[in-house]
């Protein structure tokens, strides 16, 4: 029994490290979250089981639901602004671009604004089109109040998201353009891709410096980023990567990392940077992260 347990599980794994990781924003929990499936999978009958894939994502999701709500404390006494933690992913989720946007760190942000519950909903529902009857059994309430929560979470949501999805060579264009000026220290090439609205948000976790509220503003912003570079005595390396099925920057201080750098992009222009600099987020960019919204 024990054999066919671990090859539903292995099965969907991925799926289900996706589904904790979206509803979670963190890697290293999303990874405490399927240990916590596991254990309590191994001890159903699987005989009483008709769908693997909805009683698994029913399991992580109460899981999820537990942990996401003791996170929500640790948020409040956090430092400085928190950022989901950044993972490096394979090729075939920038290629997805459904699930390149459910994974960005925009989208990640805009989820950290719903409830606990109206979060899961929201991601079972538009993410993994899980059905709201299986959404009703992983959060203890009706099918009915479950669309209701899936009504208000989605208006939410979109009130909050990109107008448009980006293509990913435009993301790559943007972000082209922000390293150029970046390295080379030029305040104008960072003035010109930047958006007149741009927010940067820092996330050091009180550990390594960072901006303590979100910085607005073009000027602003590039003032900031030519001024904290130009700082630097160490040796600074700015290479191109994918992070979260996304174009971002992976920042080394000799030879070690520092901090990733990821964007959003609209209309040409970055609206949104994003520099996750706590050591604690950066277990997960060295190697890659497999994502996916479907059973393997």
């Amino acid at each position: 029994m024990t054999d066919h347990a671990t090859e539903a599980f292995v099965a969907h794994r991925n799926l289900l490290f996706t589904v904790a990781y979206e509803m979670l924003g963190s890697a290293a929990d999303a990874e405490d979250v399927l240990q916590e499936t596991w254990l309590r999978w191994v001890k159903v009958d699987l005989e009483e089981v008709r769908d693997h894939r909805a009683y698994l994502v029913r399991i992580t999701t109460r899981q999820a639901l537990n942990r996401l709500r003791t996170m929500t404390r640790r948020k409040e006494a956090y430092v400085g602004p928190w950022l989901p933690e950044p993972l490096l992913t394979t090729p075939d989720v920038a290629e997805n671009v459904e699930l390149a946007e459910s994974v960005s760190m925009a989208m990640m942000l805009v989820l950290e604004t719903l409830s606990p519950t109206e979060r899961a909903v929201f991601v079972l529902r538009e993410a993994f089109d899980v059905s709201y009857d299986e959404i009703a059994a992983a959060v203890d309430k009706t099918p009915a109040a479950v669309r209701q929560i899936a009504h208000r979470a989605r208006q939410h949501v979109d009130a909050r998201r990109p107008r448009e999805v980006v293509s990913p060579s435009e993301s790559r264009a943007a972000m082209e353009s922000f390293q150029r000026a970046l390295t080379t220290g030029d305040l104008q090439g960072l003035l010109d891709v930047l958006a007149p609205n741009v927010v940067l948000m820092s996330d050091g976790g009180g550990v390594k410096q960072a901006a303590l509220r979100p910085i607005t503003g073009a000027d602003k912003v590039a003032r900031y980023i030519i001024g904290g570079t130009g700082k630097i005595e160490s040796t600074l390396t700015v290479t191109p990567t994918v992070v979260n099925g996304n174009p971002a920057l992976l920042v080394h201080l000799d030879g070690e990392i520092d901090g990733v750098m990821a964007i959003r992009v609209e209309d040409a222009h970055i609206t949104g940077l994003y520099y996750v600099r706590n050591p604690e987020k950066l277990t997960h960019v060295e190697s890659e992260t497999p994502l996916t919204l479907a059973a393997e």
